[in-house]
């Protein structure tokens, strides 16, 4: 039988089992991010799952039992789970121990505040509750002299509540990811004030001076705390404490229950039971806790790791219920599931597909949170999947609410055309990333993920009130998400410039201007040579886009270029004309020409004309600047004499 040291890392995912009579340890595998999940058994053991269930051979002999799961793994941006070797390595705080706990099931351990009762008191362990198998969290050095120090807070004053490290910590723990967050849950009616002051006073005590260390310069002030009052628009339904321990941030709150009326989202909020905040929880596998106390995994909804284990989206109640109470968890919902590649449960897809759960989403839930979730999905691990499953639940048009009257109208098939758009721009990303940094996946990647869902949209307009022709896409992201006008405003620029760069590849493909090309960079005033057309082109687009050309270029190869027979050569072309004309761009040092320092300045440009300061001027800076595109080489005194001679040829004409 293995002991605590032969268990897999739990930044793997795994949780041991009990152990059956003659049986040896049997391991599953609670999630590895890539749509299976694994069992490790002995060799001479039977399948305990299924005659069907296939096996591997490890290294140590034993067979690794793979298991399907209702979601299939989705090969285009299935990003790994858990931090990586150089993450932990650059971080002290990772350095780990690791803790074999006892799951408790039902009615738990610690209910009674009673900081006494031991590991080894099954029989107390099991009134009322079931210990049915036991798991592997890793907490990191900085998480267990955390928890110690709340504990010897606890038994110094002889507190009677219990600590629980609540939802997504717990969650994140056994997934083999490194929560962000610690939230504490407080019973027996304490509050997380009430436990800050307690905090306080033992720093004192134990002549650990308040804010000993933590003062230098850069330093969190230890048992500082700021309290953060109820704010229901932004799902703060209860007062909480926000405390420094030991230099890092916790929130502390007491344990609730909540009662819903018809008309709002907002619940009555009252103290509770650990049982009672479990369940009313938005899923089961956000309702386990950490019992501090008792050192053991608190899974009172009697599901919450089964369903991790099996990749399930579920609600702890009725799940039609639960999205009247909050339709908002419908989209939490489906961000969960796309973030750790997990499936929504059958009846839950029902009820988000209710049509009262969308009229209440629409009515309770605010635009603003709406955006939120939106944009959590879109940074997300598979925004691809979350978008599809909006659209799969009918949820498009709720999520993405039109103006009233827009032109042309908007018919049943935007939601799949748009969705459709945003998988081919992830899947060109994911080939063009190719294990390396690109901005289409890091720094820009809203811009280009949104500018792709929005694509055709982009010629759909609508009359504000002042009868001012708007951009529905601006609408949307502005209005309906509630997201920063420069973010609407630039994927509105994106489609503009995209359009270009469209004109732009016809005439890099040819190398032959258009006639409608030429005259849109030339006047009367200026001749470019045909050979410099692409250059001043490119040129004058980025200019315009900036930092965004990228997107820009990327969303018109994907939406403009010609389709080849089959998709895989498809995608190979779209990749190699991409690189072809970003090199391009680079080659010629046009990557940031909106930074060029102008030619000539303003002064300069009057004094060569005899004008005074007007529109005329403005128009012979952009002469000026394409002259510039055109002659790379040229010097102020060549621009100057072409400006003479242009205004000079302009004036024989007109005599």
């Amino acid at each position: 039988m293995m002991d605590s040291g032969d268990l897999i890392s739990p930044f793997n995912g795994y949780a041991s089992l009990p152990l059956s009579p003659g049986e040896e340890a049997q391991t599953i595998r609670l999630g590895d991010g890539g749509g299976g999940a694994c069992a490790t058994v002995p060799t001479d053991c039977e399948n305990p799952i299924a005659p069907s269930t296939s096996y591997e051979r490890n290294e140590g002999k034993q067979a690794r039992l793979r298991l399907p799961m209702d979601a299939p793994n989705k090969a285009q941006g299935d990003l790994p789970i858990g931090p990586s070797a150089a993450h932990r390595d650059a971080n002290n705080s990772w350095r780990c121990s690791k803790r074999v706990l006892r799951v408790v099931r039902g009615g738990g351990a610690g209910n009674s505040g009673n900081s006494a009762m031991r590991a080894d008191s099954l029989e107390q362990l099991q009134r009322g509750a079931e210990v049915v198998e036991t798991v592997v969290i890793e907490l990191t050095e900085e998480e267990e002299k955390i928890f110690q120090r709340l504990l010897d807070v606890v038994r110094h004053f002889d507190l009677c509540t219990t600590l629980r490290v609540a939802g997504g910590w717990v969650r994140d723990k056994l997934l083999g990811e490194q929560p962000a967050d610690i939230d504490i849950a407080l019973d027996n009616n304490m509050t997380g004030l009430e436990f800050s002051v307690k905090y306080t006073e033992f720093l004192v005590e134990k002549k650990l001076t308040v804010g000993e260390k933590q003062q230098e310069k850069g330093k969190k002030l230890e048992g500082g705390t700021n309290v953060i009052r109820c704010n229901p628009d932004r799902s703060k339904h209860l007062e909480t404490v926000k405390m420094s321990v030991l230099g890092r941030d916790i929130d502390f709150v007491n344990l609730r229950s909540e009662t819903y009326v018809e008309s709002t989202r907002i619940p009555t909020m009252k103290s509770g039971t650990a049982e009672q905040d479990a369940y009313r929880r938005d899923l089961t596998i956000n309702s386990l806790f950490y019992n501090i106390n008792d050192n053991c995994v608190e899974d009172f909804t009697r599901r919450g790791i089964d369903d991790l284990k099996k990749g399930l989206i579920v609600t702890p109640l009725d799940p039609k219920a639960t999205f009247l109470d909050d339709p908002l968890r419908v989209l939490r919902a489906i961000r969960f599931a796309t973030r750790f590649n997990f499936t929504l449960s059958d009846e839950l897809k029902e009820a988000a597909s209710d049509e009262k759960v969308k009229l209440e989403l629409c009515c309770k839930i605010s635009r603003e949170r709406v955006g939120e979730e939106i944009n959590h999905m879109m940074s997300g691990r598979r925004p691809v999947e979350a978008m599809s499953y909006i659209c799969d639940l009918g949820l498009f048009y709720v999520a993405f609410a039109f103006p009233e009257k827009s032109n042309p109208p908007n018919f049943d098939n935007y939601d799949r055309c748009c969705v459709s758009h945003i998988e081919a721009a992830w899947n060109f990303a994911i080939s063009l990333h190719n294990g390396v940094s690109h901005p289409l996946l890091d720094e820009q990647r809203q811009l280009y993920l949104y500018s792709a869902l929005f694509f055709p949209l982009r010629k759909m307009f609508y009359l504000d009130e002042k009868s001012k022709k708007i951009e529905v896409t601006r609408y949307i992201v502005k209005e309906s998400l509630k997201l920063p006008a420069c973010l609407a405003k630039s994927v509105v620029d994106i489609h503009a410039a995209s359009g270009k760069f469209a004109e732009f590849l016809l005439l890099f493909e040819s190398n032959v201007a258009s006639g409608t090309l030429k005259e849109e960079l030339e006047d009367v005033y200026l001749e470019l040579p045909t050979d410099t057309l692409n250059r001043v082109y490119a040129g004058v687009i980025l200019s315009e886009i900036k930092d965004f050309w990228r997107v820009a270029l990327a969303i018109s190869i994907l939406y403009y270029y010609p389709e080849a027979e089959n998709a895989l050569s498809q995608q190979d072309r779209l990749k190699e004309k991409y690189m072809e004309v970003e090199h391009f761009i680079t080659d010629l040092g046009l990557d940031e020409v909106w930074n060029w320092k102008p030619l000539l300045k303003g002064e300069t440009i009057m004094a060569a004309m005899q004008r005074p300061k007007g529109p005329e001027i403005g128009e012979w800076k952009k002469r000026v600047f394409r002259w510039q595109l055109a002659h790379p080489n040229g010097t102020v005194d060549d621009c100057i004499d072409w400006m003479k001679q242009s205004q000079s040829k302009r004036q024989k004409l007109e005599i």
